[in-house]
């Protein structure tokens, strides 16, 4: 079978590193290197041949055009167009399936004959917004896994990107869409507007397959991702010595979406080990430090939820044992990847692309294609060894080592005059509501997206110790309501200070 010939639109300086990535992402992804062939005008080799005309050649030639526009127009021949202007028309002339990528949402800024050409564009065919090269990759990925399909290159659809069997609309959680949006037009400058319907949130994600949820759209803002996806869970253990043995101390297995388990894994983790508080010596806030960076706890599990492999019958596993903590993630490295290459720079090659790019988009993933490197680097920063990564029995086990001799306040994990042990982020909580507080501000101290687990899970605890208090008691879900610390809460946020 001939692969699909994909015509990238012609060199624009300022596009560059989306063209580039755009074609790194496609050679490297195992199923679109192997069916799709793709054609940049970088990579000619020198010839007498004019320019112009190679390009023309080339989109004549090609299956799909895609044209990705900004604010430049280009430089213009002797009629005052230029070679992208050329391509789109000549490709609408021979009737070649075109797909077009418009970067940015504000128009005005643009060169009035680009201005000009996505409207043409327009009039054509829809046009898709996009604001980071990741948003765009992932963007023309899933394009060519539903172009791929109606041509029947493909007969069958990577996981993410898969309908979910049974699953209809009902089955997400549109306050999730909702409050997905919000975060990720704060976060990562999404182009939708804050009052877009939720459908045509999921619809520019690409998280639908014909009217109804794919995998990726269930695991991100589905009601009850497991009754899909019976393993997609996150089993946590704590073992007191270094090798897994019964009876286990603490153990929990997390459900939900991708977000929540990313948040209760986390916290698990953080929960049990050593936390070390520092003084007021250095600004008005008191300085906290985990033993293991917990930045660098976040990326494990995020990388394992994200990036495993969602056809397999196994689940993630989080263990922390006395002198590490694993991270056993089902799945592979992706193709023509070793252990090695993950230590340099490299190429983003998500196993679930429709996945990772919301994670991005809300900062649970800061930028793609680093997240090893940065992690390596901040276990350096905070003395710990260097990471360690070995592939098991179809597992990619992640090892983080944990430092010895970590500085403890006393007593241990904030537990002074209370019935229960203190989270950093609790405390912090605590801190920020000598003033009144909104539940907003609060849960991003805590980095928490989904409310109600926020409130059962860290709030709730604080309010039952008597910690904290209501400023409208008797409307508990106001939308003015705000929370303050009480005497007691004051009293323990002084104990703290004091053994600090």
């Amino acid at each position: 079978m001939n692969p699909l010939r994909i015509f990238i639109s012609s060199v624009q300086k300022e596009l560059a590193e989306e063209r580039l990535a755009l074609q790194a992402y496609l050679q490297g992804d195992a199923i679109m290197r192997r069916f799709c062939e793709v054609f940049l005008f970088e990579d000619v080799p020198a010839s007498d041949q004019r320019a112009d005309h190679k390009y023309l050649d080339e989109v004549a030639k090609c299956d799909l055009y895609v044209g990705i526009f900004a604010n430049q127009y280009g430089w213009e021949d002797s009629e005052g167009v230029s070679p992208t202007h050329r391509e789109f028309q000549h490709a609408t002339q021979l009737g070649k399936q075109r797909l077009i990528y418009v970067k940015g949402a504000d128009d005005s800024k643009r060169h009035p004959k680009m201005q000009a050409l996505i409207a043409e564009a327009g009039a054509h065919l829809i046009r898709k917004r996009f604001v980071s090269t990741e948003e765009l990759v992932t963007s023309v990925y899933a394009s060519l896994v539903r172009i791929m399909e109606e041509r029947e290159i493909l007969r069958f659809t990577p996981f993410d990107a898969t309908a979910a069997r049974d699953a209809t609309l009902d089955d997400l959680d549109m306050e999730k869409v909702t409050r997905f949006l919000g975060m990720a037009r704060r976060g990562r400058s999404f182009p939708l507007s804050e009052d877009t319907p939720p459908e045509d949130v999921l619809a520019h994600l690409d998280l639908l397959s014909k009217g109804r949820p794919n995998h990726a759209a269930i695991l991100l803002f589905g009601k009850k991702p497991q009754r899909f996806l019976i393993t997609s869970e996150v089993k946590c253990a704590h073992f007191h010595g270094f090798v897994m043995e019964k009876p286990i101390p603490s153990y929990q297995v997390y459900k939900g979406t991708v977000f929540e388990m990313v948040d209760a894994a986390k916290d698990f983790v953080l929960s049990k080990i050593d936390l070390w508080t520092g003084d007021r010596s250095q600004g008005v806030q008191v300085p906290t430090a985990y033993e293991i960076p917990q930045e660098v706890v976040a990326e494990a599990i995020v990388n394992a939820v994200v990036h495993r492999d969602y056809t397999s019958n196994a689940s993630v596993q989080v263990m922390l044992f006395k002198d590490r903590l694993e991270v056993w993630n089902p799945g592979a490295l992706p193709a023509n990847f070793t252990i090695e290459k993950l230590r340099k720079p490299h190429n983003s090659v998500p196993a679930n692309p429709l996945i990772a790019e919301p994670m991005y988009l809300t900062k649970y993933i800061e930028r793609m294609g680093t997240g090893i490197r940065d992690m390596y680097e901040r276990c350096q920063n905070a003395g710990l060894p260097t990471p360690e990564i070995r592939l098991d029995m179809g597992m990619w086990i992640l090892t983080i080592w944990r430092k010895k001799g970590v500085p403890q306040i006393a007593p241990s994990r904030h537990q002074v005059g209370t019935k229960s042990a203190l989270s950093a982020h609790q405390v912090k909580i605590l801190e920020e509501c000598r003033e009144d507080a909104q539940i907003g501000d609060l849960m991003q101290i805590a980095q928490r997206a989904d409310r109600t687990k926020f409130r059962n899970q860290v709030l709730n605890p604080l309010l039952i110790e008597g910690l904290l208090e209501m400023t409208i008691p008797d409307k508990p879900t106001s939308r003015l309501q705000k929370y303050r610390l009480t005497p007691q809460g004051r009293a323990i946020l002084a104990q703290l200070e004091k053994h600090s």
